[in-house]
């Protein structure tokens, strides 16, 4: 009785403008707290604070002669755009194979064997210079020069360009075009839905399409095919 005369006390000293809400927290907790009138009070768990996105280190970098290497964001960012400069290939391009690919993790790897952001293969890594694939640098050029000479062969078609990086050349000129399996036609259209969406940053003329190929016959009725 004594308490909850002291209560009674404590209360009637409230300031007339404020009011005693009787509140239940997500725990079922039921609380008594001074709020100010017609104030809805709604308590909430703590959330974490955000934390920044990192590409993984690679583990083949752990070792006395290769410290780890750790990239953010910004950092990956950075190697797409110089990468993307040097072989003329449209930036947003090269971000929306990363994103459908390993969805900026530098250290995915398929069941087939594709590693890295850009999930290049062993041959397709060592033919285009990458001795490393998990290393995001190497990987990012040896990624972006395959994609430009993807775009060379097929003249500039992004569809069997981007069937060709998923499937294979070989798999794309036996078709005669974007082969029937469903994971590559699923694979050309998400990178093009990433590409092609509002914000995506895409460029028009970024990619320098080959000179074309003209017809020459020769008094002696030799036919040449030139590019020049």
């Amino acid at each position: 009785m004594a308490l909850l005369l002291a209560a009674f006390v404590s209360v009637a000293t409230v300031p007339a403008e404020a009011q005693i809400a009787s509140v239940t927290d997500v725990s079922g907790r039921r609380m008594f707290v001074n709020a100010e009138p017609n104030r809805v009070i709604k308590l909430l768990p703590t959330s974490p604070k955000p934390q920044s996105i990192y590409i993984s280190g690679e583990l083949s970098f752990l070792g006395n002669n290769k410290p780890a290497v750790r990239l953010d964001r910004d950092g990956v960012e950075k190697l797409v755009r110089e990468a993307a400069e040097r072989h003329h290939v449209d930036p947003a391009l090269v971000r929306a194979v990363i994103e459908t690919e390993s969805n900026w993790n530098a250290g995915a790897m398929s069941r087939k064997g594709a590693v890295g952001l850009m999930q290049l293969i062993p041959t397709t890594a060592q033919r285009f210079g990458a001795t490393d694939a998990f290393n995001p640098k190497q990987n990012v050029e040896a990624g972006v020069r395959y994609l430009r000479t993807l775009l060379e062969r097929y003249s500039g078609n992004l569809d069997l360009a981007l069937a060709a990086y998923n499937a294979g050349e070989g798999a794309v000129d036996r078709a005669h075009g974007v082969p029937s399996f469903r994971e590559t036609r699923n694979y050309v259209q998400r990178v093009q839905n990433a590409y092609f969406r509002p914000g995506s940053g895409r460029l028009d003329g970024t990619f320098i399409r080959p000179n074309q190929i003209y017809r020459e016959v020769e008094p002696s009725g030799r036919v040449i095919f030139t590019n020049e």
